[in-house]
């Protein structure tokens, strides 16, 4: 049998009932000889399952003629269990019998206090790129390496530049490299915010020049990442889902969500994450420290019932906002009683994250003249430019700079063309 062409999808239609393969199971159920004889090392976390919700590492297990020999660990851990910016040591797995390797500085131990202080590392840590790549003694044992982690579609989140660096690693070590694809949660056809300004603002946050939601799969941006910008390119091969069309969301899939990070816990908050992720870079809450971060933000000084009703005002197209408070458990204003409001998402097929949180802030700097902070080189590298915030802090009216970011979508929609896997249903 021949191996995927990684630019070829390997089924045009939906399969029976509109149920999605995605591309762990594609490789087991048709392609296993991709890996025969290998020894492998696998990047993945609890969101590495099936259709059954098996893990892959069990999938793995059930193939002898594989060797799976290494697990190397994101952002959060192969667990899932580590808060966003949390040190996850080198460990031999008990469970899995396995070393563990993290991607997510695997040297580089926080000083005393980070959990009291995690918001702080956290932006420090995340704009660097130390320590996020496997070193080449992590990649000794290894002919292969796999990577099947679900992203949820925007620039910020880290698992891409995990990929990324991880790929760039392993053509320096003569490694092949596979990704098994996963639905885009989001959709592969909407797109929104500007496109990062690259180098310049290149991170671990956001290493290319793609729009701040970028529509792509994981498979794709390898594909795209590859091609356009590794010096010396992996020998790279993506497994594709079956079924999957750009315009599902991920619970058109019947897929089973399992919670990519633990500030990830529903599709509710993947929708809202593009947008929403601003406020790390500011001295609002994003609602980390409580049961619905993202979709909860304030702040001790913010009146819920007044803001709600200035932000309401505004008419934003398929988002309601209601009053709430809440008082995070860690992070920001920890232990304080906020004030603001939750997103309530009423049509995610014209809600537009990145506009309306851009608009809120705005509303903020109005409404508490001085009362807005900006850690401004970490909100610049989220945003991916700095145009955004000198704009919002100068007191210009921010819709022509968000008008501005089309032109740069547009560009990118026909440059990122030859590189989907993926067809619209209609």
């Amino acid at each position: 049998m021949n191996t995927p062409d990684p630019r070829l999808v390997a089924a045009t239609g939906l399969r029976a009932g509109g149920a999605v393969l995605p591309g762990v199971e594609v490789l087991f159920e048709r392609h296993p000889e991709l890996l025969r004889g290998k020894r492998v090392g696998l990047i993945t976390n609890p969101t590495g399952i099936d259709r059954g919700l098996g893990s892959i590492v069990a999938q793995f297990q059930r193939h002898p003629e594989i060797k799976l020999v290494a697990l190397y660990g994101p952002e959060h851990g192969i667990r899932g269990d580590a808060q966003a910016g949390e040190y996850v040591a080198f460990y031999q797995d008990a469970h899995f019998q396995l070393p563990v390797f993290s991607l997510y500085g695997q040297s580089m131990k926080p000083p005393p206090g980070m959990l009291q202080n995690i918001d702080e590392y956290m932006r420090t840590f995340d704009t660097t790129a130390q320590d996020k790549a496997p070193a080449s003694t992590m990649l000794e044992t290894i002919d292969t390496m796999v990577c099947d982690l679900q992203d949820i579609g925007t620039r910020v989140y880290t698992f891409v530049a995990t990929m990324a660096y991880a790929m760039q690693a392993c053509a320096e070590s003569d490694i092949a490299f596979v990704v098994l694809d996963r639905p885009n949660p989001i959709n592969g056809v909407d797109m929104e915010g500007p496109i990062l300004e690259y180098p310049k603002h290149s991170s671990f946050v956001g290493l290319y020049p793609v729009p701040l939601r970028h529509g792509m799969t994981s498979g794709e941006l390898a594909t795209l990442f590859n091609e356009r910008f590794f010096n010396r390119k992996v020998r790279l091969t993506v497994v594709p889902m079956e079924g999957w069309t750009r315009e599902q969301w991920f619970d058109d899939t019947r897929l089973p969500w399992v919670a990519p990070s633990p500030n990830m816990p529903t599709l509710a908050t993947a929708t809202v994450y593009p947008g929403q992720v601003l406020l790390e870079g500011t001295n609002l809450s994003e609602g980390r420290g409580t049961t619905q971060p993202f979709e909860l933000f304030g702040a001790p000084w913010i009146d819920g019932f007044d803001f709600t009703r200035r932000l309401n005002a505004l008419g934003l197209p398929g988002v309601v906002f209601r009053e709430a408070w809440f008082t995070p458990t860690f992070s920001k204003h920890q232990g304080q009683r906020c004030g603001g409001c939750q997103v309530h998402v009423t049509d995610r097929n014209v809600f537009r994250s990145v506009a309306t949180t851009l608009l809120m802030l705005q509303e903020v700097i109005r409404a508490y003249p001085g009362k807005l902070e900006f850690h401004a080189d970490y909100f610049d590298k989220v945003m991916g430019i700095s145009a955004v915030r000198l704009a919002l802090e100068s007191g210009a009216d921010v819709a022509p700079v968000i008008a501005g970011f089309q032109a740069g979508i547009d560009e990118f929609a026909r440059m990122r063309e030859q590189y989907l896997l993926y067809r619209n249903a209609r």
